[in-house]
């Protein structure tokens, strides 16, 4: 990163910029929106859009050195990890430019300020999002008419070949589906109500009417949250994957929020397979889990269950006894490290880079009661009402059709004037009113210490990934699936299937078991 700004850098950065505003808007006016009888979230979010302003930057251009963001596409377009559609791929550089026109408010920003993080910025989160989308060619779920596709064929074909079949009422049936309905309740409260520790793609094709959706769920026990320190530490994984096969349904949409639409709606009597599996960085690939045959996937679901709900009751204590601004702490927090898992990919993680609050930020803590929060927060990503969001009388956005954009462009005059601070600063220092955290982080090789954490990531890189089958993409197997390459790439996805290893490349549905 440290790009060096011209004008070619500039018309693409304010290209991404307007379609992250058009979206965001569009996300904001037509999606569910999320109230919270506990936490604080209104106030908590505006400080997470500032925190995300001063510190992405600077830790941004750290991971870039080590890891590059379009690897990191690579890695995250395998297997589901954190830096997904909706932490990642729309939540980082959405939430670092809203903190911007919060600022830009105030009058304490200038538009061609910081103007070398804003652009560093962009240029991470586009090569992240080119090779995470890399399979369908698009950049955002929204570019691609509210799909999510990610996932290449050879990985769908385990899935489609090792799911097993439920009907309405048998033990796997109802094991996964009041699962489910479990870690969707404690993945929003571990998240301080909030959606980010679930996510869903998809839709694919499986044929006979039927569809797939691919499931996840994060942050599950111990790890980077402090929070969730001694917190269903019974469970082996801290993410789990649920690939769901409806018959009948129709999930015509698929945001950059992660959510769904279906016709007729998502209904637990339409589903026809399941599965499950666990990954992070430092699993090879999907990893099952309890997919030896139906029964034990059905013990394993209900066993998991069964700690979560546990889990719940534990958590909703610890969190009972926070106060206010723990709870803002620990809300704004959530939402600013949306970007954390990168730092985790890279091996370049510290606790203090994610879950303190910037100095700079802490300022602007008494001006957050509920009230503020709501009206704030409503003017910048509803009304547009900010003065500046408006633009000349004859243009029609997007979306409303009025002269009002949510996210502010670069203007070009910073090629040629210097009446600006390029940088809000490299420096960090922060504080949290949370506990620190002090257990384990949890992984597939075990309950790791951080820097044997950070130092088996640095040194891991999956098996599909390394020499040239980096870029053995969908478009090259489509011409060579009858190749030695081909066929020692599908088996790395094939390892661990129990219906498909060994079978290599060219297998057509038809051919599945």
């Amino acid at each position: 990163m440290g790009t060096e700004l011209t004008y070619a850098k500039l018309l693409e950065s304010n290209n991404y910029l307007r379609q992250l505003s058009d979206t965001t808007y569009w996300l904001c006016i037509t999606r569910t929106v999320q109230e919270s009888k506990l936490f604080p979230m209104n106030p908590y979010m505006l400080l997470s859009y500032l925190n995300s302003f001063y510190r992405l930057p600077t830790l941004l251009r750290e991971i870039d050195s080590v890891t590059p963001a379009e690897e990191l596409g690579d890695r995250a377009r395998e297997v589901s990890l954190k830096v997904d559609t909706v932490n990642a791929a729309w939540g980082m550089p959405a939430f670092y430019l809203i903190g911007r026109e919060m600022l830009m408010n105030w009058g304490l920003l200038g538009p061609a300020d910081a103007v070398d993080d804003v652009v560093d910025v962009l240029d991470f989160s586009r090569r992240f999002n080119l090779a995470y989308h890399r399979n369908d060619g698009h950049l955002t779920n929204k570019e691609f008419g509210d799909r999510s596709q990610f996932l290449p064929e050879r990985t769908l074909q385990v899935f489609e070949a090792d799911l097993h079949g439920v009907t309405p009422g048998d033990r796997l049936h109802t094991a996964a589906t009041k699962l489910i309905a479990q870690l969707s309740q404690y993945a929003f409260l571990a998240h301080c109500e909030c959606r980010i520790g679930i996510h869903n793609s998809g839709p694919y094709n499986f044929g006979d009417n039927r569809q797939l959706v691919v499931r996840d769920f994060f942050e599950l026990t111990e790890g980077d949250y402090p929070w969730l320190d001694g917190i269903a530490t019974q469970l082996p994984f801290s993410n789990l994957t649920i690939p769901i096969v409806f018959k009948d349904t129709n999930f015509h949409l698929m945001d950059d929020w992660a959510s769904f639409e279906a016709e007729p709606s998502y209904a637990a009597a339409n589903i026809a397979a399941v599965g499950m599996y666990t990954s992070d960085a430092l699993t090879d690939g999907y990893v099952p889990v309890g997919m030896e045959n139906a029964e034990v996937l059905a013990e394993t679901m209900e066993q998991y269950r069964e700690i979560l709900n546990q889990a719940t009751a534990d958590l909703w204590k610890r969190i009972a006894t926070w106060t206010r601004e723990q709870m803002i702490d620990a809300g704004a927090l959530v939402y600013s490290s949306v970007a954390k898992d990168f730092a985790h990919l890279a091996g370049t993680y510290r606790q203090s880079d994610w879950f303190e609050l910037d100095d700079r930020v802490q300022r602007f803590k008494p001006l957050m009661n509920d009230e503020y929060g709501r009206d704030n927060l409503g003017e910048m990503v509803g009304l547009l009402g900010f003065p500046h969001q408006k633009t000349n009388e004859y243009t029609m956005a997007r979306y409303s059709g009025l002269n009002q954009n949510m996210l502010t462009g670069i203007p070009y005059t910073v090629l040629t004037d210097d009446d600006f601070a390029r940088t809000a600063g490299a420096a960090l220092s922060g504080s949290s009113s949370l506990p620190p955290k002090n257990g384990l982080w949890t992984t597939s090789a075990g309950r790791l210490e951080l820097d044997e954490y950070n130092r088996r990531a640095r040194e891991f890189t999956p098996a599909v990934l390394t020499g040239g089958n980096r870029y053995l993409d969908e478009e090259w197997v489509k011409r060579n699936h009858t190749s030695e390459r081909a066929d020692a790439l599908y088996r790395l996805a094939q390892r661990g299937s129990r219906n498909l290893e060994g079978r290599g490349a060219g297998l057509r549905r038809a051919d599945l078991p």
